[in-house]
């Protein structure tokens, strides 16, 4: 294995070999770099040793070395910081496939679009690049543009997508993954007209004529994209799954979710996994509202290989920066065509809130609910008190998810109902400014993902990053969660921000008991798996305003290298991985697109 990835053999061998005699040895020792256990018991320790994929010993290496036979190898850390591999608090593994085979509509620093120029650029590009594939499938996929970073402050319409192409169907997703925008002839294909009415939980956005601007909102987007992934068939599933999987490991993910799964989507993860191509855990949550039968079925608390169904997925909102988050009050002051008093939308009926919460308590099943406004927790608050009355706590762990947007009497009630909090920080750097410029104002912006009364309340937490939201960019989460500073360079709500040590926690041990999983991941302890990620830097360390400089070196699943960083980087660069475009795969995902678009509303 190349670079500092060589496994080498200690001075010391024989003679710890013949003091080990009595003790169990090892496959594996790892030492010669910082390792943070994220154990308070033992923080910090010089060796651990491994044996069978699980970690046998932990502690000075004078110890850990008496495991040591002629037959272990010796992992050299080479001055690397070592921590227990990242658990996914919240993502979508197989939708990070997205990412891989469209176009980077992202704004810096993870993509080069900062206008609708540079958006319309980056499509034709693309198309230009791969000009056999959009000739075959006549259909042209882009994905993250985010019109709260664009400088004209607007989504791209029909019009601006026309100027890409009228020969082929434009459609882009927007950052948020809840909206986005069809050029005419993908409008014409899909038989979104003047006459067509908005679905329930969504809205088709109309110029002054009546018409379809291009823009989709939630349900009446949904309704279009979801049938186009359906009618990717097994070998694009595959692609996807596999292609988000890696994305996962190469930024120190062992355990990855799929939050807002299918059945066909968890069949692509087995497929895959089946084959020895999913290097990680991943733990899927179908929709309820979609897919309840194949839960009721499959769902586990143990793994088949890699894979297993944790529970059920609801959502009840939409998107914060999108204005389509159900607030409890008007948006500060939205941008776009909106109403007087102007709070945003849910996507379900309370009854379907009520029926699936219900379902999930009286089965004892997880329920994970993504709810971003404040009227969305308030929706999901009562609930989960109907529910715990009728059926008590059968000891399902539910979780909230995002929350971007609560009151402090929410977070109490949460606390009270036994509910996880999922947060979403990463927001304060990507949104910080739209938020305390648009969404909520600058006094309640400072609250937007309030782990600082989370810790108030001695309460666990999962910091996630809802890629393909944004990259499942772990240092990033890190960064924000410790600094809360935006892209500007302003402080959201320093009041709300947490120490290095427990912003680590939660990227390990608190999602890891999440799912279910804390005596198996998410500290180095005696008995859990050998799942970890090497730093280039030690977190709790460095200067705190340069913890998203810290590089992804390594990660490790069960003793094995799943992922390496480059040779040649030095310390402290930041890259991000750059996946070779597949005509293949991108010809199977664009196919069915291309197929998909049909009248769905």
């Amino acid at each position: 294995m190349p670079g500092f990835l060589n496994l080498v053999y200690l001075a010391s061998l024989a003679v710890a070999a013949g003091a080990a005699s009595a003790q169990e040895f090892a496959d594996t020792i790892y030492t010669g770099g910082p390792i943070l256990t994220i154990d308070d018991e033992k923080p910090r320790v010089e060796a651990v040793a491994v044996k069978d994929g699980r970690i046998l010993a932990v502690g000075p290496l004078a110890e850990v070395t008496s495991h040591q036979s002629d037959t272990t190898e010796v992992f050299d850390l080479d001055g690397r910081t070592m921590l227990p591999g990242f658990v996914d608090s919240h993502g979508h593994v197989v939708m990070g496939g997205l990412q891989a085979l469209s176009a980077n509509l992202l704004a810096p620093p993870d993509g080069d679009v900062t206008d609708i120029p540079s958006l319309q650029a980056t499509l034709s590009g693309w198309a230009e690049g791969n000009a056999e594939v959009v000739e075959t499938v006549k259909m042209i996929i882009g994905f993250g543009y985010d019109n709260a970073q664009l400088a004209e402050l607007r989504h791209p319409t029909r019009e601006d997508l026309d100027a890409v192409s009228t020969e082929y169907a434009v459609v882009i997703v927007h950052q948020s993954g809840h909206l986005g925008v069809a050029n005419s002839k993908a409008l014409e294909r899909a038989g979104i007209d003047a006459s067509t009415e908005n679905p329930a939980g969504g809205v088709i956005q109309r110029g002054s004529d009546g018409e379809p601007n291009g823009v989709l909102e939630e349900y009446a987007f949904f309704t279009v994209l979801v049938p186009l992934l359906a009618n990717l068939g097994d070998e694009g599933l595959n692609s996807f799954a596999r292609a988000g999987a890696e994305l996962w490991a190469s930024f120190g993910y062992t355990t990855g979710q799929d939050g807002r799964s299918s059945g066909g989507v968890v069949e692509a993860l087995k497929r895959i996994d089946s084959v020895g191509a999913l290097p990680i855990d991943v733990v899927a949550f179908p929709d309820i509202l979609e897919a309840q039968d194949y839960i009721d079925a499959n769902v586990s608390r143990e793994y088949t290989g890699h894979v297993r169904v944790g529970g059920c997925k609801l959502t009840i909102d939409g998107s914060p920066q999108g204005f389509t988050a159900l607030r409890d009050r008007p948006y500060y002051d939205p941008v776009g065509d909106y109403p007087p008093g102007y709070a945003g939308y849910a996507a379900v009926t309370m009854e379907q809130v009520q029926n699936a919460v219900n379902w999930c308590y009286a089965n004892g099943i997880q329920i994970i609910t993504h709810a971003n406004g404040e009227g969305a927790s308030d929706m999901l608050i009562a609930a989960l008190r109907a529910a715990q009355a009728e059926y008590g706590d059968p000891g399902n762990r539910p979780v909230l998810i995002h929350g971007q947007f609560q009151r402090e009497d929410q977070v109490d009630s949460f606390k009270e109902l036994g509910v996880f909090s999922s947060l979403f920080p990463m927001h304060t750097f990507y949104w910080g400014d739209w938020h305390r410029d648009h969404t909520v104002g600058p006094v309640n912006a400072e609250n937007i993902s309030p782990t600082g009364w989370l810790v108030e309340r001695d309460l666990m937490f999962g910091s996630h990053h809802d890629a393909p939201v944004a990259f499942p960019d772990s240092m990033r989460i890190l960064d924000a969660t410790v600094t809360r500073r935006t892209r500007s360079g302003d402080i959201l709500g320093p009041h709300q921000r947490v120490d290095v040590m427990t912003a680590l926690k939660a990227l390990t041990i608190w999602p890891a008991w999440q799912h279910f999983e804390e005596d198996d991941k998410g500290s180095i302890e005696a008995g859990k798996f050998a799942d970890f990620v090497l730093l280039s830097d030690d977190p709790t360390t460095v200067d705190p305003e340069s913890l998203d400089t810290i590089r992804v070196l390594a990660t490790i699943k069960e003793d094995e290298v799943i992922y390496e960083a480059e040779e040649g980087v030095q310390k402290g660069e930041l890259t991000r991985p750059n996946f070779a475009f597949d005509p293949v795969m991108a010809d199977q995902f664009l196919h069915a697109m291309y197929d998909g678009l049909s009248p769905h509303i």
